[in-house]
């Protein structure tokens, strides 16, 4: 089987991120969202960023064009029954996951792969909800995704090496590096970086340091691009709670446990840039 009609659901940052690159690299691609605005916003989110590629000479005006007539939105599901393949990057939560690909089973051709973009949520569970388990993987791109080289590549104990080396193979065409993780809490990235990023608030609410003092050590002493704290607001605080929850309960260990700063400042609705206000204040 030859992967060549792709459709990515969810129009996010995320979504509209790997839709992106797939139509770039000479997929055809279906950005599908049951939210209008939000299939717009997507849509228009990938021909700035092409056009910006364009004005820094990154790419031309006629690959541009190319590009955006292999991108088709999309507002129902029902779309999938000719997709090879359909990547899901939907919202951070198991039963909307889990629904999604109940859907998709009955809907795709029985060739087609089902991947996922969860950051931390188990692909076995994902897998045992259709009748193609084996076809079913983890695609865990990097945000923002055109920049970001990195795919956590993640088997589910059902996950055949047929699949594993169709998206192996798959994520080269896309220009990206991946790696092959097995199926754990937070998998790699974020079994990494979410600790981190926890510790970092428990430095601040402990009165160790100040936001902008614990970025500086981070970014001066240990050479880090950005500091864990701006991260975190760029991530979202919901999103980095959320994950440092599954990993609490899925290993059991108590230097997972959130911080309680970063659980006030999620109950409060300060979630980072996509809210106005995290960690730092944004216009």
């Amino acid at each position: 089987m030859t992967i060549k009609k792709v459709m990515v659901i969810g129009a996010g940052q995320m979504g509209s991120g790997i839709a992106q690159v797939c139509a770039q690299s000479g997929f055809d691609v279906l950005l599908n969202d049951m939210n209008k605005e939000a299939l717009d916003k997507g849509m228009n989110r990938i021909e700035k960023l092409l056009a910006r590629s364009v004005e820094k000479e990154r790419m031309t005006e006629s690959d541009k064009e190319a590009t955006m007539s292999r991108l088709k939105p999309s507002s129902m599901l029902e779309d999938a029954k000719d997709c090879d393949l359909v990547i899901e990057a939907v919202v951070e939560n198991m039963d909307v996951k889990t629904s999604v690909f109940q859907q998709l089973d009955e809907i795709t051709p029985k060739h087609a792969i089902l991947a996922s973009n969860t950051s931390s949520l188990p692909i076995t569970e994902i897998c045992a909800v259709t009748k193609r388990p084996e076809q079913v993987i983890g695609m865990h791109f990097m945000n923002p995704v055109p920049v970001m080289k990195l795919v956590e590549v993640i088997r589910g104990l059902q996950t055949s090496d047929e699949t594993f080396t169709k998206i192996d193979e798959m994520a080269k065409q896309l220009n990206k590096t991946s790696v092959e993780v097995n199926d754990f809490p937070g998998f790699v990235a974020n079994r990494v970086l979410m600790p981190m990023i926890n510790e970092a608030v428990y430095t601040v609410y402990e009165g160790v340091a100040s936001v902008e003092d614990v970025d500086t050590v981070m970014k001066l002493g240990m050479n880090h691009p950005m500091g864990p704290l701006t991260l975190a607001d760029f991530i979202g605080l919901d999103t980095c709670l959320y994950i440092m929850e599954v990993l609490h309960e899925g290993l059991g260990d108590s230097k997972y446990r959130p911080c309680p700063l970063l659980r006030k400042y999620v109950s409060a609705g300060w979630l980072g840039r996509k809210s106005g206000r995290g960690f730092y204040t944004y216009d």
